[in-house]
């Protein structure tokens, strides 16, 4: 299950992506730093889970700042209902 949907991080407002991408930056550093001091990290697929969410989050403020993105995700799937 991913930690974001890809919906929920469009409803964001630009403040709170950056935020919400600093504390998911913040985690994977945490994670990262317990695998290279040998310890052992409860869930192994959390680190690819947060990478992905960094992903998006980075690739939805970049469509928004050039303003390729939708902003919201329910009125392309009404269009799809219609077809």
């Amino acid at each position: 299950m991913p930690i974001m949907r890809l919906e929920e991080i469009r409803n964001m407002s630009s403040e709170e992506r950056t935020k919400k991408l600093g504390e998911l930056r913040t985690e994977l550093l945490r994670l990262r730093t317990m695998v290279r001091a040998g310890g052992t990290v409860e869930n192994p697929a959390r680190m690819k889970e947060l990478r992905k969410t960094i992903a998006r989050t980075l690739t939805i403020e970049s469509e928004q700042k050039l303003g390729l993105g939708k902003t919201k995700t329910k009125e392309k799937k009404k269009e799809k209902k219609k077809k």
